[in-house]
């Protein structure tokens, strides 16, 4: 019989903490915890958010009759820590004083690990966190922009990309280290990587404007112009950061960032809300295509996954235009809690090793 191991899973947001427990890959617990403006703007930095929300996790725990101590790992959300490639980190001393001082930046998944620490010490257990958005396996060829002080960088979905790559692979009877795949995670944001036997060897950088446009961000924009808004009086700073990201792309042109909105003022014969929705759609696709070459066209499938994968009229105009590259496939959604799981999972059973971060 297969050995049964209990595992939490912790996901920070800006003003959520999302928890769930899991047995082996059965989840039996998941909430959502909200907290408000008003609790979180008590705290000046991220990290002093750390009891305030340990406590309100181990509460909400012990009010659903969880025993902490039939727990065997903690995982949390990976944060913005240095890049390294993906896999699952043994929380450590480095990594806590990296998430603590926002090494790269401050954001609320910094809480994921440095919480699972603290309760996986207090319980005599591991902690782990699982491919954080940092995760950087890119070849050195995709690094160079045109403009050496201007390198590429690797920020994208990399945990549920990640997830959905194996769990493609398995689904096909293979290895994910053994396949290639195109994915293409469609969310507020849009993100493509290039899966390569394993390694995520090119992405979009979708929170920084690469890429396509998608329900909240801009992607990428004509240089020339930007340069010009950049150094005109039009724009503020402030102004051109929302626009790339949080009020560009879908919600500057049409006001939403619900793609089910936008398809419904189809539906009611709205030809802008048309236009703009194959836009997104278009741009999409020319990235699968150009994302096709970085894998010389060795390709097990173009992945679909993300909120907006949900869509079936997404989901057909896009299998319209690249189906010929190769099968295009759906995965809906952003399992991120089960792949937090998954990640400590595959330590506890000894399918991999955990990872060991550097500072």
């Amino acid at each position: 019989m297969e050995k049964l191991f209990k595992v939490l899973a912790i996901n920070p947001g800006s003003t959520s903490t999302k928890i769930a427990i899991y047995e082996n890959e059965k989840e039996i617990l998941e909430k959502t915890l909200r907290h408000s403006s008003e609790e979180i703007d008590k705290f000046e930095k991220i990290a002093d958010q750390l009891d305030f929300r340990k406590d309100i996790i181990e509460s909400v725990l012990k009010e659903a009759g969880i025993n902490l101590s039939d727990l065997d790992a903690i995982v949390g959300r990976g944060g913005l820590l240095k890049p390294i490639k993906g896999g699952t980190y043994a929380v450590n001393d480095a990594m806590v004083k990296d998430l603590t001082i926002g090494v790269s930046g401050e954001h609320a998944s910094n809480l994921g690990g440095i919480i699972a620490r603290q309760m996986g010490d207090e319980l005599k257990i591991p902690s782990f966190i699982v491919d954080p958005v940092v995760v950087d396996e890119m070849e050195d060829v995709a690094r160079l922009s045109g403009v050496p002080e201007m390198p590429r960088k690797s920020i994208f979905h990399a945990l549920n990309q990640k997830a959905i790559g194996r769990r493609a692979a398995q689904d096909m009877g293979k290895k994910y280290e053994d396949c290639n795949f195109l994915i293409v995670h469609m969310g507020g944001g849009v993100t493509v990587g290039a899966h390569k036997k394993g390694r995520v060897i090119d992405n979009t950088n979708g929170l920084d404007g690469e890429g396509p446009f998608s329900p909240e961000r801009s992607g990428g924009l004509p240089v020339g112009a930007l340069f010009k808004a950049c150094y005109g009086n039009d724009m503020t700073k402030d102004q051109i950061a929302k626009r790339i990201k949080g009020q560009g792309g879908v919600v500057a042109y049409l006001g939403t960032n619900d793609i089910r909105d936008v398809e419904a003022r189809i539906n009611d014969g709205d030809e802008k809300a048309k236009l703009v929705h194959e836009a997104m759609i278009y741009q999409i696709c020319k990235e699968i295509g150009a994302y096709a070459t970085v894998l010389k066209g060795e390709i097990d499938a173009i992945i679909l996954t993300g909120g907006i994968a949900y869509s079936a009229m997404v989901r057909e105009m896009i299998e319209d235009r690249v189906k010929f590259i190769a099968k295009v496939i759906a995965y809906p959604g952003e399992d991120e809690m089960s792949a937090l799981a998954e990640g400590g999972l595959r330590v506890l059973k000894g399918e991999e090793d955990a990872l060991v971060y550097n500072a």
